[in-house]
């Protein structure tokens, strides 16, 4: 069942978690997860727009991921380059707006690249908007948005007295709030996503993998989303 339109959250968060235990359930190298998950993003992007979605945020990779082995990190990089080269030519983006979250310097200067491209190529599309967070992490976020403001400080753009939330939330990677986040993989913890972002976003914890998410599975957690009452501390 679908739930009414001005139930539907507008922006909707998600941290893809569980591709490297999908591959060993399928006594696959564990890094070949990846692949299926690169999949299932192409899926929640169609359920989204069906659904009247307006933004979605994917947890994609940590700035923790980059402490993987050697021959995953490389392959989770190739896979990032081959699945953003598509994404250049996809007829798609047409209408879609994408950014890069994080500290996207720590990327090869090749995928670097293409970041930007695809950021630049779309920046004027308004009909939905795409976050990749990659070498993402919330407090890293909030550490960086205070240098910037620092930086404001000490050259006399900002004045120090003047700042309050929206001064701080306009110098983060990303100003806007998700309604709702969902968690694939079964744990029970937020792993450092949009920790200012999200302080009064739903959430909703899945014991499903990533890989296993399906349309049934959003559309009940739109549901689910919907049912809540949100009081904002009122």
């Amino acid at each position: 069942m679908k739930p009414s339109n001005n139930k539907i959250p507008r922006h909707v968060g998600v941290v893809l978690d569980g591709n490297r235990r999908f591959a060993k359930r399928l006594m696959l190298k564990p890094h070949k997860g990846h692949e299926w998950g690169a999949k299932k993003v192409e899926k929640i992007l169609d359920w989204c727009k069906e659904y009247d979605v307006k933004e979605l945020t994917l947890y994609a990779l940590s700035l923790e991921n980059f402490h993987r082995p050697k021959h995953e990190f490389s392959y989770l990089m190739n896979l990032f380059r081959k699945e953003f080269e598509r994404l250049k030519d996809d007829p798609r983006i047409k209408d879609i707006k994408i950014n890069f979250i994080g500290r996207i310097w720590m990327f090869p200067k090749d995928i670097q690249n293409i970041m930007y491209y695809l950021m630049n190529k779309t920046k004027n599309n308004n009909k939905f908007i795409l976050n990749f967070a990659m070498a993402y992490g919330g407090r890293a976020e909030v550490i960086d948005a205070i240098k910037k403001l620092a930086k404001d400080i000490k050259n006399n753009k900002v004045n120090i007295n003047k700042i309050n939330e929206e001064t701080f939330s306009k110098n983060l990677y990303m100003e806007d709030e998700p309604d709702l986040i969902i968690r694939t993989g079964g744990e029970k913890r937020t792993s450092n996503f949009l920790i200012w972002q999200s302080h009064y976003s739903e959430w909703i914890f899945l014991d499903i993998l990533w890989p296993e998410f399906s349309k049934r599975h959003f559309v009940k957690c739109l549901t689910d989303y919907a049912a809540r009452e949100r009081r904002f501390g009122r």
